[in-house]
């Protein structure tokens, strides 16, 4: 185990029961009851079924303890009813065990899935800076089914432990010196343990296709988070994920439910066969061995579960590192919240100090964000756009911050609410909807299908869904509707256009298209977006020539903006807001 892991459980070990035993109570304690309850049940008369086949051993008399057991009016087929009767009665408890089992574990799953989920979307960026998408993914999907799995195994292990203490108070209660008899049920338990069916295998084909789903749904975290944030679409995105996880709950339930069904049928073959078995040794031979085979049939029963407590005992070890890395992102702590405020409209924002402090440590001054305007901010690799554009965004809390709307001095926090309506796309960023629809009404679930037609047209990936015969239900991942990176690039646009943000920022988000195709689309942007505060972050030249002004970070991590010349003549209206805003603040 790598020393990572080491130390994260023991970082962890004294919190784990504590952890594990708050995740139960969402599931319903009476639920728990029940269940063991019914795995009581069943032990118990599963050992009374094995204890009547002695009555049809010896139907006379039968003594045990010093007190004696007479049916003298009873005929063997009737002693043989009854012990198909406990047997079945035994069964059934079984299942109903099994059945309610299977609940609590697609629940818990559910649970699990959904907690660690709104967790991470209401997560601070900066508590997600060190954390891979591979991880997210993991946490995400596969470690809460390796967490779910030991949780079933934990179930198991207690139906085995209360059938084991059972039987075992049964066969020293019958003859404590036969404790030790060979069980005859091996064969029953040998074809119980493979049984299968086609339902079962065509339930496990589509648990497997879910997965996959779900995992892809959930790739690449920390990207889309700031598209989910920015897009104002939390509910939305938790809403979808708890649609995918009950599906995937729903075929978990429903293969346990399957194994169930399948051991169910063949105790009852099992009840069915010894009954007739012994009901022919007593018509034929009289066997008298009552006792030797009341506890062979106690120990038994036994023997299914040693083949599966190994395997139980494996999955819970397994769970159990799970189990902490799901507490490690389950238990972040959500960002912190504030009202929305109105947007900045027609008026220009002026960041008046803006300081960050990690990764690298630089300064803006006298920052002005124009609505209908597009800034450009430059830099070298590494040297802290992407933070500065998390600041802007309002997802990543500045280490100083001082801001005006008009003669209003705002903080961080004003300022954050001021801007809540945005639009962030970053570079490599891939839609996880299905369908073309599906992907822009999740940026505006109101746009009617003549708006997302413009969008489209607007970003230029009209003529490419044309050719497909599926239009806007082309399938983002199928043949049909499979597209480029740039074409995913223009796509992500049009859910900018149709969102309509107070913000929107562009992270390389048209790297993939080329000069000529760049110019247009993000012209086209910035017109049909007259009241949106467009930040664009580019290595490009050609960008550059489109930009209104320009904030370059240099090697020496100094911040210097300045303003476009071919810019400085469209620009009158917005500089006399300009200078109002500054002899507002004057005033102030």
């Amino acid at each position: 185990m790598p020393s990572a892991w080491r130390g994260l459980l023991r970082e962890r070990a004294n919190g784990l029961p504590r952890s594990f035993f708050g995740t139960l109570r969402p599931l319903g304690l009476w639920r728990i009851a029940a269940y063991v309850a019914l795995s009581l049940g069943s032990a118990l008369t599963g050992g009374i079924a094995a204890l009547l086949v002695a009555s049809m051993i010896q139907p006379g008399s039968v003594g045990w303890l010093g007190s004696r057991w007479q049916v003298p009016s009873a005929s063997m087929e009737m002693h043989a009813l009854l012990f198909v009767m406990a047997s079945a009665v035994f069964a059934l408890m079984r299942w109903q065990a099994a059945r309610l089992a299977a609940g609590l574990a697609s629940s818990y799953g559910m649970q699990l899935r959904g907690r660690v989920h709104e967790s991470l979307i209401e997560a601070p960026l900066a508590s997600l800076a060190d954390a891979t998408s591979a991880e997210l993914a993991n946490v995400l999907t596969h470690n809460v089914e390796i967490v779910t799995q030991g949780f079933n195994a934990l179930m198991q292990l207690l139906v085995a432990g209360i059938t084991t203490l059972v039987s075992l108070a049964f066969a020293l209660w019958v003859s404590p010196p036969l404790v030790l008899a060979v069980p005859i049920l091996v064969a029953c338990s040998l074809i119980a343990a493979h049984f299968s069916s086609r339902e079962h295998a065509a339930v496990s084909r589509r648990y497997v296709a879910d997965m996959t789903r779900l995992f892809w749904m959930s790739e690449d975290f920390p990207r889309r988070w700031r598209h989910i944030k920015s897009f104002g679409q939390e509910q939305a995105e938790k809403e979808h994920h708890a649609a995918a996880s009950g599906q995937l709950g729903e075929g978990y339930r429903r293969q346990l439910e399957l194994i169930a069904s399948g051991r169910l049928v063949i105790e009852v073959l099992a009840a069915v066969g010894i009954a007739a078995m012994l009901v022919v040794a007593h018509r034929w031979h009289g066997v008298d061995q009552a006792s030797l085979i009341a506890v062979c049939l106690l120990l038994g029963r036994l023997l299914p579960y040693l083949v599966s407590t190994r395997q139980s005992v494996h999955q819970l070890a397994s769970a159990i590192p799970a189990f902490a890395l799901w507490c490690r992102y389950a238990g972040t702590t959500p960002s912190a919240t504030t009202d929305t405020m109105a947007a900045p409209g027609a008026q220009p924002l002026r960041i008046e100090l803006l300081s960050i402090a990690d990764p690298t440590t630089f300064c803006v001054n006298d920052l002005w964000l124009y609505p209908g305007k597009l800034l450009l901010i430059r830099g070298d690799s590494g040297i802290g756009k992407t933070s500065l554009a998390d600041v802007l965004a309002g997802m990543i809390r500045p280490a100083a911050f001082t801001a005006w709307l008009g003669a209003r001095r705002m903080d961080f926090d004003a300022y954050r609410a001021s801007v809540r309506n945005g639009a962030y796309i970053s570079q490599s960023v891939r839609p996880w909807q299905r369908t073309v629809r599906d992907c822009l009404r999740w940026a505006a679930k109101d746009a009617s299908e003549e708006a997302m037609h413009e969008a489209l047209v607007d970003v230029g990936l009209d003529k490419r869904l044309a050719s497909s015969r599926d239009g806007l239900d082309a399938t983002l991942d199928g043949s049909s509707g499979r597209l480029s990176g740039g074409e995913i690039q223009r796509l992500l646009l049009a859910q900018v256009l149709l969102r309509r943000p107070t913000l929107a920022i562009l992270d390389e988000a048209t790297s993939a298209l080329d000069a000529a195709a760049e110019a247009r689309v993000l012209t086209i942007v910035r017109q049909r977006l007259p009241d949106t505060i467009l930040i664009v972050i580019s290595h490009r030249d050609g960008v550059a020539s489109l930009a209104d002004r320009s904030l370059t970070i240099g090697a020496d991590l100094v911040a210097t903006i300045k303003e476009s010349i071919a810019s400085s003549d469209s620009t009158d209206t917005l500089s006399q807001l300009s200078e109002s805003g500054r002899a507002g603040m004057t005033s102030h």
